[in-house]
């Protein structure tokens, strides 16, 4: 599946629920990736990382270090 937009988005936590890192997303070609997690966020459905991590968005993960498998 090839990536044309990334868009960083988190739901990786802890055992206090805090998240522990933002993960870039993975869309198809064409797709606007914050189109694609405000559509998750809205649905509640899931969204898959360039890492594999499979989670629905719904925090603003900008205060966090991005994955390092999906940089």
């Amino acid at each position: 599946m090839p990536v044309e937009d990334v868009d960083t988005r988190t739901e990786e936590t802890t055992d206090t629920g805090e998240p522990t890192s933002a993960h870039i997303v993975k869309t198809k070609k064409g797709e606007n990736a914050a189109a694609v997690v405000l559509e998750a966020r809205i649905m509640g459905t899931p969204v898959e990382a360039l890492c594999g991590f499979v989670w629905v968005p719904s925090r603003d993960p900008k205060q966090l270090p991005v994955c390092e498998e999906c940089k």
